[in-house]
């Protein structure tokens, strides 16, 4: 019998997914959320909420994938 493969659970993800844009704003040259935020007509305070997994929504995540040039597949496929 082969092992299963654990599956993530909804904390894990949303800590992957947290991360992941953390990963993507500071291979776009930003060390300072804040900086990214404002350059990128986020709210501060929420981005920061969001790279520390918090408030995450769809409409946000979608939001910062394209201000990055990907999409959700693109996105899910890098985790």
């Amino acid at each position: 019998m082969g092992a299963k493969a654990k599956r993530r659970s909804e904390e894990e993800w949303i800590a992957l997914v947290a991360d992941k844009l953390k990963q993507l704003r500071k291979e776009k040259g930003y060390t300072s959320y804040e900086t990214f935020a404002l350059d990128n007509g986020l709210d501060r305070k929420q981005y920061w909420r969001i790279e520390n997994g918090s408030n995450l929504t769809l409409k946000s995540i979608l939001k910062i994938l394209a201000i990055h040039n990907k999409d959700l597949s693109e996105f899910f496929k890098e985790l």
